[in-house]
């Protein structure tokens, strides 16, 4: 099996606010789940009880998002971005001209963005391919999955701060 890891920018906020996340539910909330589950099993028949159905959905669910935090917590890079900040890479807020509408948006994880009203591209998206590497003034153009061209104009660069 290959492994597919990608190491995520975050910001120190970003990283604590996950690592709460993992640690609640890996411990209290499991113990929430489990009581939940032994509850609806004492109701009685197993394939007519939708509580203990949604119980275990919700277990599911929940040890899916597990996965999730830990795996990008253990690929996580913690603090500013390397580099140039006039230069677009993961953490760079921009603004651009995406097919003659002006955009501001964060080029990283969505998880960084949380609780902002920012749109959140991701490096390895179409858009954040083709401007990895971009500063502001210059100009590219990246195919859309449908095969569409789109021409995009750097506005501005900055680190965003959360």
């Amino acid at each position: 099996m290959v492994e597919n890891t990608q190491v995520t920018w975050l910001t120190q906020e970003a990283h604590d606010r996950l690592q709460s996340e993992l640690d609640y539910l890996t411990t209290e909330g499991r113990v929430e789940i489990a009581k939940k589950i032994e509850i609806a099993r004492d109701e009685g028949d197993l394939k007519e009880n939708g509580g203990y159905h949604a119980a275990k959905e919700e277990q599911g669910m929940q040890e899916a998002r597990i996965r999730q935090l830990t795996e990008l917590l253990n690929n996580a890079v913690v603090g500013e971005p390397e580099g140039d900040a006039n230069v677009i890479t993961q953490g760079s807020l921009v603004t651009a001209s995406i097919g003659g509408l002006e955009q501001t948006f964060l080029l990283g994880s969505r998880e960084i963005a949380a609780g902002d009203d920012l749109d959140v591209y991701s490096p390895q998206s179409p858009l954040g391919t083709a401007l990895l590497g971009l500063s502001a003034g210059d100009e590219t153009s990246y195919e859309t999955p449908n095969g569409k061209t789109i021409t995009v104009k750097v506005a501005t660069v900055e680190r965003y701060q959360g």
